[in-house]
């Protein structure tokens, strides 16, 4: 009995090829075992509870700064040190996962991996030797705090953080040489400063000598690049002669608008250089992975290698088990647009970009008033005030009225009038809602993606409440319900929102930002770790040096800040004693007021007097990784962002699905969608076709939920893939992770030029 021996190796194969097409759809470039056992072990590592337990425990063994001392909310040094030693031995267990997968030969090469070892490894002996001093009543600092990010940007699941590092790195040589050149203008400026106005008895307005000392100057006009101490640090000379303004705008024009904007132009060609050499890598690893799932399922059909339906199918259901089987139907008829009952191999190398664009599979439904009173519903009337409701010009009224409303919500509310009038806005808004259930399908209207109907219900609900709570209790409660009711009217005022939306150039606008919203979220990782590692250093250096008092405080040296070095200073006049590195909090505040750049100079010779003049280094140091690098990665991010959007059109992948769905008769334009001439009739559904795929499916259509990727890094991705031949099959895995920007630009002029 063969049939059963050949049946096991058969789903061995599927399995195999599906977390081949599952990993280039998600762009996963890990190399893992093909045995049975480790291809089971690889689904498991890839599961999104495991991913989401790496993260809940990286962000916990993150959040230990927020307990530990200098603690927001303290707790005992053991349970702390317990909750940390748990993180660790979850670590240890996902990174001997990961090695139970992956070849022993890559997993030792691996520089993540090796990080994660090391990071794990120093901690515990960081943790015990802490533990030890403290039993000793020995102060010791923890140094392995700083590595906890570490456990952020290193494991797999990270990449695009990885990846956002990389760009940073490869870009520090360009950067540098730029930066050498500013400083030494810097210095240039400084120097000449010091011969022009050291020996002219000049004071600043705190009574001290005015540009005597060169480091000091040094710092003065580094800040006056960011512009923090602009006009006062001129003033000075400026009173002395109205000449010497020309040193200082002759700086400012020179080293804030030429090097700075040199610096965003270096950054951001180097970014983008370095962004295509990743995306191409990503792009040649998609298609060496559905290479080699196709290679596993082909089988041979005349005269060329092709999938089977049936295989086809099972390899869909393996990967994306969510999708509706209409769903399914829908891109088989798009990879065998014949219907030959197999598929070839270009249709089933672009399976993993069908797979990544979202298509929504609507049923038609009458309206339940329809089907309990259809002689009622249906009447002349009826029929006039739907077609009222749906009309745009019904919106458009509305739009005015909350417009109005937005005037009354600014208006004096003591004025009877305007409480009134809060009346008839609530009434005229309950109108709408009741409208609206009335003209559209209710489970439409609420459906999960309407995000616009559950605002605006959820808020009108929340205002009825608060106005009949504050009636009823009006006399008698001593909160004024009025206040819950004003912020409610001005939650309502976000709809203006919609109204942006229905401007086409706006439309744009807001589509790009909505795009980037999840990529931005490498960024926002990027800030955490960069910010949590000053935090961490500032800690240690400044902690207890400058101390908060409140209001009306008997202390002494409340005035000082509780340190008498800042007497008389900027910092303790503009009452900063809240700004300290006294917790993790506080310490991100702080390191939040130094991003917005104003004041900073204030800030850091407030803390370089408690401590030394050499603080000032690190507050120079984060202004020059922050402000100067990622800040300007993020402006090109931004820039690159739009780029892409305002300049690509509909992808091929895309329009493929769009024709299918429109030759099969199934489809919604999104003008219909938003002018409401069938949403009232549909809603999200995952019921299968009725008979045999498509051809008899009544009452279902189709449609693309966005006519764009959903991040900058599909749209780039989409753009070089086009680069490659259809027929390539790619390099080999170690070639491609070792490809440089060299070997892709000299062979395309084309592709240099438009760069």
């Amino acid at each position: 009995m063969a049939a059963p021996g050949e049946a096991l190796p058969a789903q061995q194969d599927l399995l195999l090829a599906a977390a081949f097409v599952c990993d280039a759809q998600y762009n996963r470039n890990i190399p893992f075992e093909t045995s049975p056992q480790a291809v089971r072990l690889y689904y498991l590592y890839n599961h999104w509870t495991m991913q989401a337990a790496t993260y809940f425990f990286v962000f916990v063994n993150l959040s230990l700064a927020v307990f530990e001392d200098p603690a927001v909310y303290p707790l005992p040094f053991l349970a702390t040190s317990l909750v940390e030693v748990l993180c660790l031995l979850v670590f240890f267990s996902r990174l001997l996962h990961f090695a139970k997968v992956t070849p022993r030969n890559i997993f030792w090469k691996d520089a993540k991996n090796i990080c994660l070892m090391m990071a794990i490894l120093v901690t515990l002996t960081d943790l015990i030797i802490h533990g030890a001093l403290k039993i000793c009543n020995i102060t010791s600092v923890r140094y392995s705090r700083i590595m906890r990010p570490i456990f952020l940007v290193n494991f797999t699941e990270s990449r695009q953080m990885r990846r956002a590092f990389r760009s940073i790195r490869n870009t520090l040589p360009e950067i540098t040489y730029v930066f050498l050149l500013f400083m030494f203008s810097v210095l240039m400026f400084s120097l000449m400063a010091l011969k022009l106005f050291g020996d002219r008895n000049l004071q600043t307005v705190e009574g001290s000598p005015y540009f005597t000392n060169y480091l000091e100057i040094v710092f003065d006009l580094y800040v006056l690049v960011t512009t923090a101490n602009s006009p006062d640090v001129m003033m000075p000379a400026f009173d002395f002669s109205w000449w010497y303004s020309l040193f200082f705008i002759t700086y400012v024009i020179i080293n804030t608008y030429i090097f700075m904007s040199v610096f965003l132009a270096v950054v951001y060609n180097n970014y983008r250089k370095h962004l295509k050499n990743e995306i191409r890598k990503l792009a040649y690893m998609k298609r060496h992975k559905m290479v080699e799932a196709f290679n596993i399922l082909k089988v041979k059909e005349g005269s060329e290698f092709v999938v089977k339906e049936s295989q086809w199918k099972q390899v869909v259901k393996l990967v994306a088990p969510e999708i509706s089987t209409s769903h399914r139907e829908l891109l088989l008829r798009i990879s065998d647009d014949e219907q030959k009952g197999y598929v070839d191999k270009k249709s089933f190398v672009r399976l993993a970009d069908l797979l990544n664009i979202q298509v929504i599979t609507m049923k038609i439904r009458s309206h339940p008033l329809e089907r309990w009173l259809p002689h009622v519903y249906n009447s002349a009337s009826s029929r006039f005030l739907r077609s009222m409701v749906r009309h745009k010009r019904f919106v458009w009224i509305y739009d005015v009225i909350i417009l109005i409303n937005a005037i009354f919500i600014a208006l004096d509310e003591e004025n009877p009038l305007i409480s009134y009038a809060e009346w008839a806005f609530l009434s005229l808004y309950i109108i709408e809602i009741l409208l609206k259930l009335y003209t559209y399908e209710p489970r439409t209207f609420f459906a999960k993606n309407q995000f616009w109907n559950w605002f605006d219900t959820l808020i009108i609900i929340a205002a009825l409440v608060a106005t009949i709570l504050n009636a009823a209790f009006k006399s008698t409660s001593k909160y004024n319900g009025q206040q819950v009711l004003d912020i409610v009217f001005i939650l309502r005022v976000l709809r203006l929102i919609r109204i942006v939306d229905s401007i086409q150039r706006f439309r744009v606008i807001m589509n790009t930002l909505i795009n980037i919203v999840p990529t931005m979220l490498t960024f926002g990782g990027l800030a955490l770790v960069v910010y949590y590692m000053f935090a961490i250093i500032g800690m240690e250096v400044f902690q207890g040096k400058i101390q908060f008092f409140a209001a009306g405080s008997t202390d002494p040296h409340a005035l000082e800040c509780g340190n008498l070095a800042l007497k008389d200073s900027t910092f303790a006049r503009a009452k900063y004693c809240k700004n300290n590195f006294n917790d993790i909090a506080s310490s991100f505040i702080v390191l939040m007021e130094l991003t917005v750049v104003n004041q900073w100079h204030v800030l850091a010779s407030g803390f370089a007097r408690v401590t030394h003049q050499a603080a000032k280094l690190y507050f120079i140091a984060f202004h020059i990784v922050v402000v100067i690098m990622i800040v300007n990665i993020f402006i090109a991010f931004i820039l690159e962002a739009f780029f892409v959007e305002y300049s690509l059109e509909k992808s091929e992948v895309e329009t493929a699905i769009e024709k299918k769905i429109h030759e099969l008769g199934v489809g919604v334009q999104e003008e219909e969608l938003l002018d409401g001439k069938l949403i009232d009739n549909m809603e999200t559904t995952e019921n299968n076709l009725e008979g045999n795929g498509i051809k008899t499916s009544r009452g279902l259509v189709f449609k693309i939920a966005s006519k764009r990727y959903r991040t900058v890094d599909a749209l780039l991705q989409r753009m070089f893939e086009a680069e490659i031949p259809s027929e390539d099959e790619g390099l080999p895995f170690d070639e491609i992770l070792n490809l440089s920007p060299a070997d892709f630009y000299p062979k395309s002029p084309t592709f240099d030029s438009a760069a």
